[in-house]
């Protein structure tokens, strides 16, 4: 199966050297899934054109540093194409800023949380198991980096993940092919510390200090990945 990756962002500057490009980060987690995955890259937010739906098996959309509502000539495209996808059941992922855009497409509400920065690994309470998450725990513990949040979700989405700090951080749809997490499986634990350290004064210290302390917890990014293969065979 090909995904279409929709890159909405990329790893900053400041760490791109060492962890390389986002769509790297992608494909190994595809590599964890257990199944057979090849990709395209559609890199929109660099002026990349939207793919064609019709030839596409499944879509994957970023993280990114954009908010869902700033002014940017691709945002208002790409909710297009989210709500054209979602009509023709095309299995579609997001993941982050993809899970706050599909949220917003669809009808929900999405903002910057008062709560401020959700930085390093959080654990998230399993909500609800649909049938690719059948053998998921009563909590996975995955990285996570973001200041915005799906407030309200759209009424065609069921909360699968949750916690007090992202009471809406996993989001399975009921057309039954479009799924979206806040959290990033396909977050290394070096990265996860990086990233928290880079927004040293952005974040308070304090809370930084905390994140790079809580990549301890072991990570359930794998079995997550686990459950996006089988979101997506499944299709």
């Amino acid at each position: 199966m090909k995904l279409t990756i929709i890159q909405t962002g990329d790893v900053p500057v400041p760490l791109r050297g060492q962890f390389g490009p986002y769509a790297k980060m992608f494909e190994r987690m595809f590599d964890q899934s257990g199944q057979a995955f090849s990709q395209d890259v559609v890199a929109v937010s660099d002026g990349a054109p939207f793919p064609e739906l019709g030839p596409v098996e499944g879509i994957v959309i970023t993280g990114s540093a954009a908010g869902v509502y700033d002014d940017l000539p691709w945002l208002d495209p790409l909710r297009d194409f989210i709500r054209r996808a979602y009509e023709a059941r095309t299995p579609m992922l997001g993941i982050c800023f993809g899970h706050q855009i599909m949220a917003d497409a669809l009808g929900g509400d999405v903002r910057k949380s008062d709560k401020g920065w959700g930085l390093g690994r959080h654990t998230y309470a399993v909500t609800s198991r649909p049938g690719f998450m059948r053998a998921a725990p009563a909590a996975l513990s995955v990285a996570c980096s973001h200041q915005d949040q799906v407030i309200v979700p759209p009424k065609d989405a069921e909360v699968i993940l949750a916690s007090d700090f992202t009471p809406n951080a996993g989001l399975a749809y009921r057309n039954g092919a479009a799924l979206s997490f806040q959290p990033h499986p396909e977050f290394l634990d070096d990265y996860t510390i990086a990233l928290a350290e880079l927004r040293r004064g952005k974040a308070p210290d304090a809370l930084v200090d905390k994140a790079v302390a809580s990549v301890a917890t072991p990570s359930d990014s794998k079995d997550v990945a686990g459950y996006i293969g089988q979101f997506f065979v499944g299709r």
